[in-house]
């Protein structure tokens, strides 16, 4: 089975035909809201020999790096450039700009992104940034003078690739919020380009609750905030309605969905399953230990379903307690083990879980290590990421 949440993943869309058509061209308005964090400066963009006399007629190319939320973001970002009129490639070499879509979990990753910007101004090419190292790290020396789509802003593409390609530069770094609340992010009713025409990836949260001392994430995704449970439904009733044939549930932490709003996973879950139909599939991606298992019979129950994959990716990312609790991780190794123990007990058919360790932490000794070897040889885990570590800017 393949795994897109974890953050090694580095695309480009490959699929270019949209699915839905949701929205008309002469829906989308460019405008500057006057409550969004923004910075609008002019540049002098004649050296690349791009006019933008006929609005929604250039060749864009759309690259991403990270995690399935990721990916999600950038189909809707696709999807809505090629409802206005322009063009996706697969081919960097033929486009008038360049939508970068980072990550900020990994350096190398940054590095990538990096590289891959001052490639396309050596070539006198418009770039504009998107994704967690641009909403996190804005003021970057490498990111003066180039437009930034904020990670709750991604409905606003059009706008800003309009902007750019005019010669100014626009950043929109400000969330979204419903009833004075942080919302999930952007509507769900937009169009997609999807990479795989037969997944609706679907993003049911941004953000979490908890505070790693690794993670740059929070920085970018910050506190969570979920969707309604009647949106999510509706927007896997249209992909259901589209094609699809499996609906990927992903966001920073799945587990912690609803808990902003008064719901929980496990009722989203079932409310999901009630509108997927009989030939179609559920897969649940990432959750973090501390929240699920608060609800280990009914995820159990879930993921026995027939139509939701016997799968979960829990990262438990050391298997020390001491080096557990220098990440503020907020679980034990018991807690872990507890969970593995229940759902490979739980579902009918057994389970298969994947799981996260990150080697080199700074305060991990070779007993940690050892403890964390001990840990995958107890389980055998079937899919593993393991991961270096890489001291991120901002974090302790």
């Amino acid at each position: 089975m393949a795994i897109d949440d974890s953050p090694d993943i580095e695309n480009s869309l490959d699929s270019f035909e949209p699915d839905v058509s949701r929205i008309k061209r002469n829906d989308i308005k460019v405008r500057l809201k006057q409550n969004e964090k923004l910075t609008k400066s002019f540049v002098n963009n004649s050296s690349n020999g791009v006019e933008c006399n006929v609005p929604g007629t250039e060749i864009i190319y759309v690259k991403t790096w990270g995690c399935a939320h990721n990916n999600s973001d950038s189909e809707y970002m696709a999807g809505l450039l090629s409802e206005y009129g322009y063009t996706i490639t697969p081919n960097k070499h033929d486009a008038n700009l360049w939508l970068l879509n980072s990550c900020t979990v990994k350096t190398p990753a940054e590095f990538h992104f990096r590289n891959l910007i001052e490639q396309g101004l050596n070539q006198g090419r418009n770039v504009v940034v998107s994704g967690c190292v641009s909403q996190s790290d804005s003021k970057a020396s490498y990111l003066k003078n180039i437009s930034i789509i904020g990670v709750q802003q991604i409905d606003r593409v059009v706008e800003v690739v309009e902007e750019t390609l005019k010669g100014n530069v626009v950043r929109l770094l400000g969330g979204k919020k419903t009833d004075g609340r942080k919302a999930g992010g952007a509507r769900l009713d937009l169009p997609k380009i999807r990479r795989n025409k037969l997944v609706e990836i679907l993003a049911i949260n941004t953000g979490c609750l908890n505070r790693c001392t690794y993670c740059k994430t929070k920085h970018a995704r910050g506190e969570l905030g979920s969707y309604p449970v009647v949106d999510l439904v509706t927007r896997a009733q249209s992909s259901f309605a589209e094609g699809c044939k499996e609906l990927w549930i992903t966001s920073e932490d799945t587990g912690a969905y609803g808990l902003d709003i008064g719901t929980n996973l496990p009722d989203l879950m079932k409310a999901l399953i009630g509108v997927t139909p009989s030939d179609c599939m559920i897969r649940l991606g990432m959750t973090n230990p501390p929240y699920i298992r608060n609800s280990l019979p009914q995820m159990a129950a879930i993921l026995s379903h027939p139509r939701v994959y016997a799968f979960l990716h829990i990262p438990v990312q050391s298997g020390s307690d001491a080096v557990l609790t220098d990440m503020k991780r907020e679980y034990c190794i018991e807690d872990f083990s507890e969970i593995v123990d229940y759902l490979k007990a739980g579902v009918d058919g057994g389970i298969t879980i994947a799981t996260d360790f990150i080697c080199g932490f700074p305060t991990e000794t070779k007993p940690d290590f050892q403890q964390s070897l001990d840990l995958l040889a107890k389980y055998q885990f079937p899919t593993v990421f393991i991961n270096q570590f890489f001291p991120r800017p901002g974090t302790p």
